[in-house]
């Protein structure tokens, strides 16, 4: 049984004045680890290309490049923040901090595609401490009623770390070498490390939970397995093979060990009895679901703009700011539609937007107008800020203010694995559709290197390019298959979303009728059924 958010105490008048300040350096913090990813997605282009641009990527290597980070974000969150809980989460931040600053410095050095795997991994680590303590932290220093607002204005600063991300990677790529886009992170953590020491105070959960070594290590070998499978079956446009069909198998019977071992530890990674609440569960489902989504997209959706649309990197991150800035005009003002509709109709509209979103890329080809790419940028952004603002309002207030760590947690694990899962299925859909699309166009080629370029558009331009005028004829049966790939792709997503529509209409709390409504349906909120 959960119960409410219920403050054990005033704020202290010294951190409650200084409280807005606090929220700047939380976010400050959130900031580098969603700049990252948002820098990261403008850069799969160049990292691909053969040395000394890049590293020559593989896409199987693109996605493990991404999803190294997330899964150890994601596996170790749950103990991440317990520690925070236990510890001090002002030293939890610090730490992280710290470990993520170094990743990046050791990531940018990456001399070939298995070390930057390795050194994401090791951001990742970084990370898994930093975010769940943000939000932990900011619900110790605001109260209750001022929770919405400050959770509006750090889900906002999402859409800053999105509109500066691929900016700043585009005008890095133009003027440095690829490694650029992670050294970037060392001043900001540094300067973040200074703010935090002197601003933030420190906070702990009274009676913390013990760590759970075993659920730990169940859930990263689980997702692991799960992912690599999805991966690897993407790779061989072959989904039947024995060893994918193995892997699958195996990360599946890992989570369902987990689950298992979950249910009867008196210390769990997960409290699976806060599962019992439908609204809380649905809020997490529907965060998992919009990145699953999301992410799986924004993948696709760059090699759209570089590859067959011909622009460069800096002039992707510009195409990209409708997308950010749809997220900042409205993630703060969710909240204003929340108190006049309701969770339900505000969630359920931002949902059903997305769906529709994706669903455009799949009508999207090379003469598109890019006026109209900008649109659904837009669009998609809008229903994003009006989904994520108030799921996170209802993740965090349905647990005590003492357990902000593991609320805090459990929403961005759900977040992180449905990232993951959405890059490993979506870009899986994608690299087998593509695959199919080119192989007949493929046949003059040499077997070895008919594999290689059959595996991703950027592939099959590198030997087109190798191959001079003779590889010219390729170019436009990669730009065909490609398309017909994303949208294939994208249509995929959008199901994925329109699911997350019917979650959140069905289960999401509506509008409060009156005063003595709404505190039955806080109450429905804060507790489990």
């Amino acid at each position: 049984m959960t119960s409410p958010a219920v403050s054990s105490g005033r704020i202290p008048e010294a951190v409650h004045r200084r409280r807005w300040a606090i929220l700047g350096v939380l976010m400050l913090s959130l900031l580098i680890v969603v700049l990252d990813n948002s820098i990261l997605n403008v850069a799969i282009k160049t990292i691909s290309t053969p040395a000394p641009t890049g590293l020559g990527a593989t896409q199987s290597e693109l996605e493990w490049a991404i999803n190294a980070y997330t899964l150890v974000f994601a596996g170790l969150l749950f103990t991440a923040g317990l520690l925070g809980d236990r510890l001090g989460r002002k030293k939890v931040l610090l730490g992280g901090l710290a470990v993520f600053g170094i990743g990046s410095a050791l990531a940018a050095e990456s001399g070939s595609p298995a070390q930057l795997i390795v050194f994401r991994a090791l951001m990742g680590l970084g990370a898994a401490f930093v975010m769940p303590a943000t939000l932990a932290v900011l619900m110790n220093v605001f109260e209750r009623d001022e929770q919405p607002k400050a959770i509006g204005l750090w889900a906002g600063g999402v859409g800053i770390a999105i509109a500066i991300g691929p900016i700043t990677g585009g005008v890095l790529l133009d003027h440095f070498w690829w490694g650029s886009v992670f050294l970037v992170n060392v001043p900001i953590v540094l300067i973040a490390l200074a703010l935090m020491m002197w601003l933030v105070p420190d906070s702990r959960d009274p009676n913390p939970g013990r760590i759970d070594p075993v659920g730990v290590v169940l859930s990263v070998v689980g997702l692991v397995l799960l992912v690599y499978g999805i991966i690897k079956g993407g790779e061989l446009a072959d989904f039947t093979d024995p060893t994918v069909l193995a892997t699958i198998a195996a990360g599946l019977a890992v989570l369902v060990a987990f689950v298992i071992v979950e249910k009867r530890s008196d210390h769990p990674s997960i409290d699976v009895t806060y599962f019992k609440n439908k609204v809380f569960s649905a809020a997490i489902a529907a965060i998992a679901l919009v990145f699953f989504a999301a992410m799986g997209v924004t993948f696709f959706s760059v090699f759209y703009t570089q590859s067959v649309r011909g622009y460069s990197p800096l002039e992707t991150g510009v195409l990209l700011l409708p997308l950010a800035a749809a997220q900042l005009i409205f993630a703060p003002r969710a909240r204003l539609l929340v108190d006049r509709f309701g969770n339900r109709a505000t969630t359920t509209a931002g949902m059903f937007v997305l769906a529709v979103t994706l669903a455009a890329f799949a009508v999207l080809d090379a003469g598109t107008p890019i006026w109209a790419l900008e649109i659904v940028f837009f669009l998609m952004g809008t229903g994003m800020a009006h989904i994520m603002t108030p799921v996170s309002v209802v993740i965090m207030q349905a647990l005590p203010r003492e357990k902000a760590g593991s609320a805090s947690a459990l929403s961005n694990t759900f977040r992180q694995v449905g990232g993951a899962l959405g890059i490993a299925i979506l870009g899986s859909v994608l690299s087998t559709s593509y695959r199919s699309g080119i192989e007949d166009k493929l046949g003059l080629l040499p077997p070895g290197l008919r594999d290689t370029a059959g595996e991703s558009i950027e592939a099959t331009l590198g030997v087109a390019a190798r191959l001079g005028p003779r590889g010219e004829a390729l170019i436009g049966p990669a730009n065909d298959a490609f398309l017909h790939a994303m949208h294939v792709t994208a249509l995929c997503g959008a199901l994925v979303a329109l699911l997350g529509t019917v979650l959140v209409a069905v289960f999401l709390p509506g509008r409060p009728a009156g005063p003595k409504q709404g505190e039955e349906q806080r109450e429905a909120v804060a507790a489990a059924e």
